[in-house]
């Protein structure tokens, strides 16, 4: 799905079995695997040495099955060809709960009925061309989650041709449901990450944190500094990695639902903090949407989240925005 490797895990050294730590008894174990077009790396701390591969890669699978726009037998593949569709797992309704809220408390900067902008512009399933000139007037008429109803049994369009893409928040739910897997098995101290979403509990087994590297957009593949994450999620969007150019016009997979126009805008990368993965994944594109100056706005009446954005001012020069939530960490 959301195809991000915007975060440095600094603190996997390699995958396979852990190693025991004599001082308090317990075994790191390290997972690793792909899922929804990406990589996942998963590490927890468990006396009784359990493997949880094949379960996790049976969870994500039926994420897959639900959430997928990749997939033409999926259940939201099989919505945006219908005009209803009635839910068979639990997770097509959960990520649509989420994306309301956030539609709303964004006032439509985060909107996933932009599938049709997004196929437009080259990304996405479809194999149209890349850089082909976009009429983002034309399909607007198609852009608008306020088109969308459900309930939690099934979901309906109000009107024709209006298409999703949950493809901005499904690996944020996909990491939320791993780790409450983990934790349903009695797991108190773990790290999950898919694609660079990343959500973790409690702390490594030698009883340091666990430490997530934020990279450097203008030096990609450097650490631009280093976050301490307990008992919190993070993940980040940005303009820097998926994208492309075309006589000199630079397409970038992040665009404006309000427009229909791929974004220009100073800002870099938005990496949120909150207390679960979904919430941060679903803002952080919405807030690259708004540009900084709303999101310090939003943030007035949201202690709950945090962001940490790289930009770069009129002479090209990195710039951070952080909040106060993030000084200690």
């Amino acid at each position: 799905m959301k195809p991000t490797f915007l975060l440095l895990l600094v603190f996997i050294p390699a995958f396979g079995q852990g190693q025991m730590d004599a001082s308090l008894g317990e075994l790191m174990i390290s997972l690793t695997g792909e899922t929804q077009g990406t990589t996942y790396h998963i590490k927890y701390c468990d006396e009784r040495q359990s493997p949880f591969q094949r379960q996790i890669d049976s969870l994500l699978a039926d994420i897959d099955k639900s959430l997928s726009i990749y997939r033409p037998d999926s259940e939201i593949s099989q919505f945006n060809r219908s005009m209803s569709h009635r839910f068979q797992l639990p997770h097509f309704y959960a990520v649509l709960k989420k994306s309301a809220e956030v539609f709303r408390d964004t006032k439509g900067a985060f909107d996933p009925t932009v599938l049709p902008l997004v196929e437009a512009y080259g990304f996405g399933p479809t194999k149209k061309p890349k850089g082909m000139l976009v009429n983002a007037d034309s399909l607007l008429q198609y852009v608008g989650f306020q088109n969308i109803v459900f309930d939690s049994i099934s979901v309906v369009k109000q009107k024709a041709n209006i298409r999703l893409d949950l493809n901005s928040i499904a690996q944020g739910y996909s990491v939320d449901v791993v780790a409450g897997f983990l934790e349903a098995q009695d797991i108190k101290q773990y790290m999950v990450e898919i694609g660079g979403e990343v959500r973790t509990k409690g702390r490594k087994n030698d009883g340091q944190p666990w430490t997530i590297g934020i990279e450097n957009p203008l030096h990609p593949n450097q650490l631009q500094t280093k976050i301490n994450l307990h008992d919190r999620a993070m993940t980040t969007a940005g303009n820097y990695r998926n994208r492309y150019e075309v006589n000199g016009q630079v397409f970038s997979h992040i665009i404006n639902p309000k427009t229909g126009e791929m974004e220009q805008s100073s800002i870099l990368s938005v990496t949120v903090f909150a207390e679960d993965a979904i919430t941060a994944d679903g803002y952080d594109t919405a807030f690259f949407v708004m540009g900084i100056d709303a999101v310090k706005q939003f943030l007035v009446t949201r202690k709950d989240i945090d962001v940490y954005i790289l930009y770069t001012d009129d002479a090209g020069r990195l710039k951070i925005f952080s909040t106060d939530g993030l000084k200690n960490l």
